[in-house]
């Protein structure tokens, strides 16, 4: 009697594997993301909270009070304001040294900031006024990082007698009703030192396009070792689909980063003095030429030095919407002769030619034309992409101010042929504004 050696056929695991692995793969990729997002936020928080075990149950303790009391603060009575922070305060002030501060402390200082815990004088959010993390929109008030960094760096600052005894219409308009005691000051200035150590926040951008790609790029992998090796999938087709889709989306990807390389549109970064073209060119009517003077006989238009600001800022010494803050930059750095640390918007690679008294002196182009309406902007960005297309579209479609311009005089042969009528006008292109070495020599 034969024995039947054959062995039995595996039967083809179907697509529901092959999504398990799927599903498995991408949320393994969102818990990557979560995890980096979460061992970030976890690295700023062991920064402030040191592990003093001594006090974990105080502060828990604190934390448990504060909590109540925000979800009560409107019930409460003037009077009734500081009654948490009384005790603390009494406890503590004897042992109140500049330059020293624990924890307990510093925590308390950033609830006091946020307006998690009243001051004496009532419950006052600083961190409404005063924000804590980056903002997209022109924000005219200093912020908490700003805060800290004059006061670290001012030995003469003192936060009782500013906002006690307040010198400008402003500091008197937002913090009317607002004392602050010396323990309060010191509790402000534990938080100054974390927020110090922090330094500006900055805005966070989340992935999308980075997951996609990743997310394509496991995909893709996960079809190919089935496609060779595994052979969950009897069906061809499904592999080859997600390879072709996943190649078309990564080439695209490639190529739109590999066009934007070295492009900033739409940057706006903020400027180490809060400085609005809105209210300067636009309310104020001040020229372009006023502070960007060089603009009519060098190639790039100049960033006005600190002696141009203190033509106006000598008398101007109060702004409307910052008050003295923003201004003071200016005579601090007139003072200690640091200069101001403006930073570039509009920037062209190195190995291109451009020159403003061209383009603005000789062509007469309105500054719009490159750089937007800026008079509109409190932050200026970056309008246009300043690519090579975008160059060479205006070299050929404007018209260039030719027959009254003493710049074109030598153009003898288009001149005749404006006159003849065989032209009715002059492109940049037909100057040479589409020859390679009129920009790149």
């Amino acid at each position: 009697m034969k024995k039947n050696h054959s062995q039995t056929p595996q039967k083809p695991i179907g697509k529901t594997t092959f999504l398990k692995v799927f599903i498995t793969g991408m949320l393994s990729l969102v818990i990557i993301f979560s995890l980096s997002s979460f061992l970030q936020t976890e690295s700023q928080i062991d920064s402030i909270a040191e592990p003093e075990t001594e006090i974990a149950d105080t502060l828990a303790e604190v934390e448990e009070n504060l909590e109540a009391l925000a979800e009560d603060t409107l019930a409460l009575d003037d009077d009734e304001y500081y009654i948490l922070d009384e005790e603390f305060a009494e406890a503590e002030e004897m042992d109140f040294v500049a330059g020293e501060y624990t924890t307990r402390q510093k925590r308390i200082g950033e609830r006091l900031f946020n307006g998690l815990t009243p001051f004496e004088s009532g419950l006052h959010n600083c961190s409404s006024c005063h924000y804590i993390d980056a903002q997209e929109e022109m924000n005219w008030n200093p912020s908490a990082y700003e805060l800290a960094k004059i006061w670290k760096e001012t030995p003469e600052y003192n936060i009782v007698e500013i906002m006690n005894n307040p010198v400008s219409m402003r500091l008197m308009e937002d913090h009317k009703g607002m004392n602050i005691s010396v323990a309060e000051q010191h509790l402000l200035e534990a938080y100054y030192t974390e927020k110090l150590k922090r330094g500006p926040d900055e805005l966070q951008a989340y992935p999308i396009n980075a997951a996609i790609f990743w997310g394509l790029g496991i995909l893709m992998l996960l079809a190919v070792v089935d496609l060779l090796i595994t052979r969950k999938i009897p069906f061809k087709g499904v592999h080859v689909l997600i390879l072709f889709v996943g190649i078309a989306v990564h080439g695209q990807y490639v190529m739109a980063e590999t066009q934007r390389m070295g492009r900033t549109q739409d940057y706006a970064p903020d400027q180490p003095i809060k400085f609005s073209h809105l209210i300067h060119a636009g309310e104020n009517e001040i020229d372009c030429e006023y502070c960007h003077f060089t603009a009519t006989y060098s190639l790039s238009a100049n960033i006005p030095s600190n002696d141009l600001c203190l033509n106006c800022h000598n008398v101007v010494r109060n702004g409307t919407n910052s008050g003295t803050f923003e201004i003071n930059k200016i005579h601090k750095a007139a003072e200690t002769g640091e200069p101001i640390e403006w930073i570039r918007i509009h920037k062209l690679p190195d190995h291109s030619f451009f020159s403003h008294a061209q383009h603005y002196k000789v062509g007469k182009l309105d500054c719009t034309e490159c750089h937007g309406e800026v008079e509109t902007m409190h932050i200026v960005k970056q309008v246009e992409d300043l690519s090579m297309g975008w160059c060479l579209t205006c070299h050929r479609d404007n018209d260039v101010d030719f027959m009254d311009n003493p710049y074109f005089e030598i153009y003898h042969t288009l001149h005749q042929k404006m006159k003849n009528g065989e032209i009715g006008a002059v492109k940049a292109a037909d100057l040479g504004g589409e020859n390679c070495m009129s920009c790149h020599y």
